[in-house]
């Protein structure tokens, strides 16, 4: 079956189809990205402009094409959280359904974070035993812990990369008092929920997910992603430590340099380092391990789940 998932994300709309049926991997066929940066463009109150809401709608209407044209059976679209924090996020799903046809779910932060973390379970395995996933995003970050398939632990916290940044920062580079003080607030918060992963035992595989967490592999030494996705990439916290200062003392046309950061990503980097900093240091992981699979890959896998079922 040829399955097609639209990922309406803070940073960038993604459209993926995949060749799948249960018991087997989806295997990616097509792949269309447009960075509309939702998170960025909320207005005054938390608003989505209707000037968004109608580049939104052409982006989705785009993506029901490459679907025809592609030979799609089944379709899937989901907002995370740029949509689901704006106050008018669901009249602009709204309209954009009544325009293109295309249903489009809001995903909680919590439907977020166990659905990647299946994604993460399928790719590594039982043999990986317990799982901590952490995914940055850019409005939001998802935790998950467990032993199964369903995590015993899951959560979102309103830490993603791109809202820290546009909350939090007010040049580039940022002044070292406002660096300070994110730190100060992510670090509390973080700490705050920490005791609920920890007390249930220490994971046996610590897992990152997300672009935040690829980019900081790639520039502390990863394989390119060039390379594919079956080669092993780590990042260890003491490298983390190092690349938040670094990055913080860079304008955001120095950190599109380095290897791996797009100029779309490079401006809310430093708020993402430090997510990842504090993330590794209180939750105990020395070292992560990169998964190829994430939220879209849950969706895809959880569908394919509920096919075999009806079989």
């Amino acid at each position: 079956m040829r399955l097609g998932v639209l990922d309406i994300g803070s940073n960038t709309v993604h459209m993926l189809v995949v060749d799948a049926h249960p018991g087997a991997p989806p295997l990616p066929a097509f792949s269309h990205k447009v960075e509309l940066r939702l998170a960025a463009q909320l207005e005054e109150g938390d608003r989505l402009s209707g000037e968004v809401a109608e580049r939104l709608e052409a982006v989705v209407a785009e993506a029901l094409r490459i679907a025809e044209d592609k030979g799609v059976e089944d379709f899937m679209a989901f907002a995370t959280s740029a949509v689901r924090d704006a106050v008018n996020g669901e009249d602009v799903l709204d309209r954009v359904t009544d325009r293109t046809g295309a249903h489009i779910r809001v995903l909680s932060g919590e439907s977020e974070a166990r659905l990647t973390f299946l994604a993460a379970r399928r790719w590594f395995g039982w043999s990986s035993g317990r799982l901590l996933v952490l995914d940055i995003g850019g409005g939001s970050l998802e935790i998950a812990a467990g032993p199964d398939e369903e995590p015993e632990v899951a959560m979102s916290l309103p830490l993603g990369a791109g809202r820290l940044t546009r909350d939090w920062f007010t040049a580039d580079p940022p002044p070292e008092e406002e660096v300070r003080a994110l730190r100060r607030h992510v670090r509390a918060e973080i700490a705050r929920q920490a005791s609920r992963f920890l007390r249930r035992g220490t994971a046996d595989h610590a897992v990152g997910t997300s672009k935040t967490f690829r980019q900081l592999a790639r520039i502390a030494g990863g394989a390119p992603s060039s390379e594919g996705s079956y080669v092993k990439r780590f990042l260890k916290d003491t490298d983390v430590s190092v690349w938040a200062e670094r990055l913080a003392a860079m304008d955001r046309a120095e950190r599109a340099r380095l290897p791996g950061v797009s100029e779309g990503r490079a401006g809310q980097l430093v708020a993402g380092a430090i997510v990842a900093d504090a993330m590794m240091d209180l939750m105990g992981a020395t070292q992560l391990e990169i998964c190829p699979w994430a939220l879209r890959e849950g969706v895809i896998l959880k569908r394919l789940d509920t096919l075999g079922a009806q079989s």
